[in-house]
């Protein structure tokens, strides 16, 4: 098992080179009704049923670098062209490069909604991150809970620790009144107890997806080699 705040600083130094990171591509897709899409290299976790994790965990060995204006500049070109007025960063996890991402932000311009898509990891881990994130109005942040609890969390993901960074990262942008919704991934019993914790925590309103994993077929075949794939089917 591994420690994510560890290997988020592992990642970092091979997909950060000053200001600039590494994305591996550029493109327009069909979610929250059409968006433009930069994917990055890099995460923190290693999800069994990550889509992107056979190009994202190889961190040294995909992807260019580009700065947070030529990103900016990609994305709005994308998004121009095909009529979308929301732009994100998928694939890996975004908030790995603190400073390219806030420098990014910067850039965008106000006629387009950012979506930040995380796991919330760091964001928990530093409340400071998200008081940074919170100057951004136009920024929201779906959060991708691995799991309803920190045991599902470690068996979905293989991670010894986390589970409580990502719903520290909840309170932080509620205290922050950032706009956020949640999404969980979760195929254990025990969906109910993780609902009522947010209710206590005062996030009963926000609005919450649960996420369908798609199998494609690396992610079937790795799912299968884990004895987990009859969970997700």
């Amino acid at each position: 098992m591994y420690d994510p705040i560890e290997l988020s600083k592992k990642v970092e130094r091979a997909v950060i080179k000053g200001n600039k990171r590494k994305y591996y591509r550029f493109r327009a897709s069909k979610f929250y009704g059409g968006i433009s899409t930069a994917d990055a290299v890099g995460c923190n976790l290693r999800c069994k049923f990550c889509w992107s994790g056979n190009v994202v965990w190889k961190a040294e060995r995909v992807g260019e670098f580009y700065s947070p204006k030529e990103v900016t500049v990609l994305l709005e070109k994308i998004a121009k062209r095909k009529g979308y007025d929301m732009l994100r960063i998928s694939g890996g996890e975004p908030t790995i490069g603190r400073e390219h991402l806030i420098e990014l932000l910067d850039c965008i311009s106000p006629n387009f909604l950012f979506i930040l898509e995380t796991n919330g990891i760091l964001l928990g881990a530093d409340r400071k991150y998200v008081e940074e994130l919170s100057k951004f109005h136009n920024l929201h942040v779906r959060v991708c809970i691995k799991g309803s609890s920190l045991e599902e969390f470690s068996w979905l993901t293989g991670a010894k620790e986390g589970f409580d960074y990502q719903i520290k990262a909840l309170e932080n942008l509620k205290d922050n009144g950032m706009s956020f919704n949640i999404a969980v991934v979760s195929v254990r019993e025990g969906r109910k107890k993780f609902y009522n914790m947010l209710k206590e925590m005062g996030l009963g309103k926000i609005m919450v997806e649960e996420e369908k994993i798609k199998l494609y077929p690396p992610v079937k075949a790795r799912l299968k080699k884990e004895g987990m794939l009859n969970y997700f089917e």
